[in-house]
Order: structure tokens, then sequence, then C-alpha cells
């Protein structure tokens, strides 16, 4: 029957192609063609994007890259320039349609089919760069299909990379939105007597509208075969016959989530569960993975640079509690409150965000300039009781303790220590992060759970084994010593946070930082001497302290909103990310090292410092011709949020590279060193 159908349909096609060549070269074409450059003057050496636009009249529909039971591929020829290539096209989502019992791959209106020229390096400017383009494509109905052709050309110059005239420049930003958005991991996939099955990653919330995969080959999946498509945690398993003598060397497919939205993905080999069996046991896996990943992730945290200024004051309270082993294990357990309790807030709010539509990830507060002033705020103060200048004593080493206020102080302490934290992701706590994204929300909170139970894991050990307490200094006059050598790194830390604010807000935002850090300084001056005179706070001069307080409030409703990024080209030459840049690279065969980072991140500042931003690394990256690209993620931005998703990350740094041959990019360690670096080629 399949065979009847498709000898009609090519029937059909040919009975009416003489009609259709006659109207052709009459000059009437039911598939309108046009090419067009993202700039008229490109630069030597550098990649430019190309379009086609082919647009059917209405009623007739032309074909996808594998065009299904019937019809063919656009045939692309080009007459290019010595020295110049140009990539194979990139398609945007297809629609499924069935005519006479026959599944067919289309688009039903104006399609815009993207290719990379690579411009030779070395040519003047001036220098003319004549593109020319013999397209061969099939245009149909329901009832007919006619073969058209059409001969473009494109003449360019090259120039400074600009367009001469910037207002009428076509809109490739608004057909790059329309092609698929890469998946970011693999999917499996198996074949067993003519029956193929799809484990596809896709989140378990994410919604689904007709969903629907078209393979590019025309050599793995029948077209004409309805798909089963159900849910697996997060994943889907997809349903369908293969062609005879698939064979099992993976593919390319685009997965159809919406109408004219859809994911790209490669598929390997593998074993897949028929009928989506198993799930259960699969998230329990997940989730136990998940669980275990947060544990030590946040244990690492404890010896990351952004947690040990707070970790020095719980110290001080464990040292300050001596032989009382109750009080030791009550501020162990306070502590340990603390950080679960701000890993649970901050996880809870991140995944009540991302539901309502918004991407954020991982340390998503840090990007928020107002944030950044508020806990300035709270390091001065720290910084302040440390150094002597008041006595706040639940959290200095005063011994007119009771017991409430060490179990505050305690609980304070973890929180804060969870707080300063976020922007730390350590081996291990990346992976478990992004798995939180997938799961359900109760599951999730568990991961989150996880994390603070692992980063007051070490106190929770220290309160509740005395063989490991006793090796804790006795408590004594060094206390005090020690109490004012931690100011150091409190002060560093404001410091540093000063130097975001500029970073996210600019002199303004510096200005307004120490604004408010100076009236905190003063406010707490003037509690400190009350104290000294024997008055309570609120005792004496309470409009003293109130009225910097009031300032300071009025000044951070001033704080001017995030500053634009610039990325600087630096020692490797790096370039702002963009997936239109990366896919560009990637077509012009260019190895590719892509990193996320962020000023607040410490773990990413230090990568950068002591491994990225190196003269070796320079040095190697230039002699294997290896292209750089940063996601700068301060102040957020929505698109890299997506793409760190994507590859299973819900914050920074992420480090890959994609190799020159179009293999899937290969995930560095968070944790880099210039070896690892110079030895990718």
């Amino acid at each position: 029957m399949l065979m009847l159908k498709r000898a009609a349909l090519l029937c059909m096609a040919l009975f009416f192609s003489g009609l259709a060549q006659a109207q052709a070269i009459g000059g009437s074409h039911h598939l309108k063609a046009a090419l067009f450059a993202e700039s008229d003057m490109p630069v030597a050496g550098q990649p430019l994007a190309i379009a086609l636009k082919l647009t059917p009249d209405a009623g007739w529909h032309g074909y996808w890259l594998n065009p299904g039971e019937a019809g063919y591929a656009p045939d692309l020829k080009w007459t290019l320039p010595m020295g110049a290539t140009i990539s194979a096209p990139r398609y945007p989502v297809p629609e499924k349609l069935v005519v006479a019992g026959l599944v067919n791959h289309v688009f039903n209106g104006e399609h815009v089919l993207l290719m990379t020229l690579n411009v030779p390096a070395g040519l003047a400017k001036g220098t003319l760069l004549p593109l020319h383009l013999k397209g061969n494509w099939l245009v149909c109905t329901d009832q007919i299909c006619v073969p058209e052709s059409a001969a473009l050309d494109l003449n360019l110059t090259v120039g400074s990379g600009q367009a001469r005239h910037p207002d009428s420049q076509p809109p490739f930003d608004t057909w790059r939105a329309v092609l698929p958005r890469p998946l970011g991991s693999d999917a499996t996939y198996q074949i067993d007597k003519g029956h193929i099955r799809l484990s596809i990653p896709y989140p378990a919330a994410a919604a689904l509208d007709q969903p629907w995969v078209f393979a590019e080959s025309t050599e793995v999946i029948k077209a004409g075969e309805l798909q089963k498509i159900g849910r697996d945690g997060d994943r889907l398993i997809v349903e369908g016959e293969a062609l005879d003598g698939a064979t099992l060397k993976g593919f390319d497919a685009v997965l159809s989530i919406a109408p004219h939205i859809g994911l790209a993905f490669h598929a390997v080999a593998g074993r897949v569960a028929a009928g989506g069996t198993g799930s259960d046991a699969a998230s329990l896996i997940t989730i136990i993975t998940a669980l275990g990943g947060a544990l030590l992730g946040g244990l690492i945290l404890n010896i990351m640079p952004c947690v040990f200024p707070v970790i020095g004051l719980k110290a001080l309270s464990l040292a300050r509690s001596g032989s009382d082993e109750r009080t030791v294990r009550h501020e162990a357990l306070a502590y340990a409150g603390g950080v679960i309790l701000t890993c649970l807030l901050l996880g809870g709010l991140m995944l009540g965000l991302r539901a309502a539509g918004h991407a954020v990830g991982w340390a998503f507060q840090l990007q928020d300039p107002r944030v950044i002033l508020l806990l300035l705020v709270l390091v001065i103060a720290i910084t302040a009781n440390l150094a002597g200048l008041f006595e706040l004593r639940s959290v200095s080493t005063g011994d007119a303790l009771t017991r409430q206020h060490g179990l505050m102080a305690s609980f304070w302490t973890g929180a804060l220590a969870a707080f300063v934290a976020t922007p730390c992701t350590g081996p291990f706590m990346a992976a478990a992060l992004g798995a939180a994204l997938v799961l359900p929300t109760l599951a999730a909170l568990m991961i989150f759970a996880g994390l603070g139970l692992g980063l007051g894991l070490p106190f929770l050990l220290l309160g509740f084994i005395p063989a490991v307490r006793t090796r804790l200094p006795k408590p004594g006059a060094w206390m005090r010593t020690f109490q004012q050598i931690m100011a150091i790194p409190m002060a560093l830390t404001a410091l540093g946070l000063l130097w975001l604010l500029w970073r996210q807000a600019g002199g303004s935002g510096l200005m307004i930082g120490a604004g408010v850090g100076g009236l905190g300084l003063l406010a707490l001056w003037l509690i400190g001497r009350n104290q000294r005179d024997g008055f309570g706070v609120s005792a004496r001069n309470f409009i003293q302290w109130l009225v910097p307080v009031m300032v300071g409030v009025a000044l951070l409703n001033q704080l001017p909103p995030p500053a634009a990024r610039k990325i600087e080209a630096g020692l490797l030459n790096a370039e702002p990310f963009s997936e239109t840049g990366l896919a560009a690279l990637q077509a012009a065969h260019r190895p590719v090292f892509l990193y996320f980072t962020a000023d607040w991140c410490l773990t990413c500042k230090v990568n950068e410092k002591v491994a990225i931003e190196t003269q070796a690394v320079a040095d190697s990256f230039k002699k294997h011709n290896i292209a750089v690209l940063v996601g700068d993620w301060t102040n957020g931005d929505a698109a890299m949020s997506r793409f760190l998703t994507a590859h299973g990350r819900s914050g920074v740094p992420l480090y890959l590279y994609y190799p020159a041959d179009g293999r899937a990019p290969k995930e560095l360690p968070q944790v880099l060193s210039v070896a690892m670096l110079t030895a990718l080629k």
C-alpha cells in the first residue's frame, strides 16, 4: 500500500511538472526566493551569516531537510569566490503534513535557511565577493507538486563588517530565534526487531503541544508511522517504526514541542526501556544521585574562599563553648538549621521564579545590586564587631552569654554562611543543582536541603563527636586576638563587595556603597560608644544612630540598575557569548572554548586568574586556533540562563570545549589548571 501511494504521488508530480516548467519559464513561480547577507561589507577572515528566504504562495508548501514520505529537500549549488566556503543550511522547525495518507515534513509559510559564509582571510578592503546560488526545490499543494528553480546573486564587498544601510537590514535575529534550540544533552535510542525507541532528556514539568520527532536522516525512522510519546520522569520516551536496514551509528533530529518551536539533539545508541517502564526506579536513582552530589558539594563549600570568613565565626563559637557538650550540640544543630533553612528558602524561591517564567539560576539574588548592598552592610557590621568597634555578644567572644543568645548566634551564622556560599559551585554540586531544575518540586527541595546539610555537616560532627571536638583549642585569651584577626578577611570581603557594586552599577553604585558603608560604621561607632559608657543601645542618643540608618535606606532606593556588561578581549582575544556566534564558529570547523562566569563567583575568578587568563594558555589556544567565548552572567541574562539549563546547570561556572570536528562538547571540571587547558587541541 505504501509503495502504491508513493507511485501515485510521483506520477502526479511528473504529470504536472511539464505545466510547472512552462509556468516557470513564463515567470510565474509558486515559491519566491531571496538571498540576504547580514552585512554587505564583511570583514576578511570572519564568518558572515547568509539567509535564503523562501516564501510559498498561499496554499502551497516547501520541504524540510528530510521531506518525509514524499517530496525532496532543496538542492543548493553555490558558486563562490576563491577560498570562500559556506556551511550546510540550518532549517527552522518543520511541520507535519498528511496528504493522501503520506506524512510530509514541510513549511506552509515563509521560512528562512541560514548558512555561514567563511570569508577568506587577507583580502583587502574593497575586494568584491560575488556569490551565486542555483537552487532547485519542490513546491506543492495537497493536489499537485511543481519542481522549481531559481538563480540568485549576492554581491558583497570586503569592508568594516557594518551595513551600508543599517535601517534596512534584514531581521537575522528574528530568523535565528525560530531555529531549533540545542537540547544540550544526547538522547539514547535502541532498535529492536524493526521497532525504534528514543529516550530524550526533557524536564518533567515542561509543557508539550503535539510533539513529534523529525529525524534529519531519511534512513532511520519511518515518517509515516504513528509515534507514541510518553513521559518517564525528566525524559520523553518516543516509540516508532525503524526503516529496514537502519543502523546504530547515531543520528541528528529535531523534537517539535509546540508549533514552530523545537529542540535539536543528537541520538546515540544505547538501551531504552520499552513503554517508559522503570520510571519510578529511574527517578529514585536520579534523586539519590543528586542528593549525594548536593551533600558532597555542600561539604566542599566549607573550604571555598567565599565561605571561609563565616566559618571563622562559627569556629569561635565552638571554641567558646569549651567542654559544655550540651551547649555545643545545641549550637551545632542551630547552625545546621540556619544553613538548611536558608538553602531551602533560596532554592524554593528560585524554583518559584522559574515556574513563573523567569530564567534564573542558583545565586540569582546576587545579580541585584541592592542585595549586594545589603550584604555589604551586614559584612561591615560583622567586621566592626570582630574588630572591637562595638559589642554584639551573640557573635563576639564575650563571656556573658546566655544559652538563647548562643543558639540565635549559631542559627544566624549558619544562615549567613549559606547566603554567602551561593556564588560558589564546587565539584559534585553543579550536576546536583542542575538535576533539581528538572525534578518534581518536593524532590528538588530535598536536593537544596541536602546542600545545606553538607555545608553544616562539619559542625554537626564537631557537636556530636567528642573525639573530634577535643582537638579544638581550649578557650582563653587567644580568642580575642583570633577574633580581631578574623576581622581582616571580613574586611577584605567588604572591599570585594564594594568592587562588585562598582562592576554592577558603575561609579554611582560604588559611591552609594561607600556612603552606606560609612554611615553604617558611624552608627556602629555610636552604639559602641554607648556600650563603653555603660548604656544600652536604645537608652542613649537614639536619634544619632537611627538617622544614618534612615539615610542609608534612602540611598538604597537610589541605587541604579545593573550596568551593561562589556567583555574584554584580554590575552585570549575572547568574544561575548551568543548561540549565533557559537554556531558560526562550529560551522567554520573551529574549536571553541566557552566559559560562563560572574563577578560574584569566586570560583570563577580564581580559575580565570590561575588558569584561563595566563600566557601559556593564550599561546596554546593561538597555536591550535581555539576561539574563546565568554558568557558574563553577573547581572543575569535570560538567554544564558536557558543555555545553562539546557546543559544541566543552574549556575556558574560552566566550562565547555567544542572540538573542530563537530562532536558533542566536552564539559571540563569546575577547578581548572593550566595543564588541563593547554592539553586542548
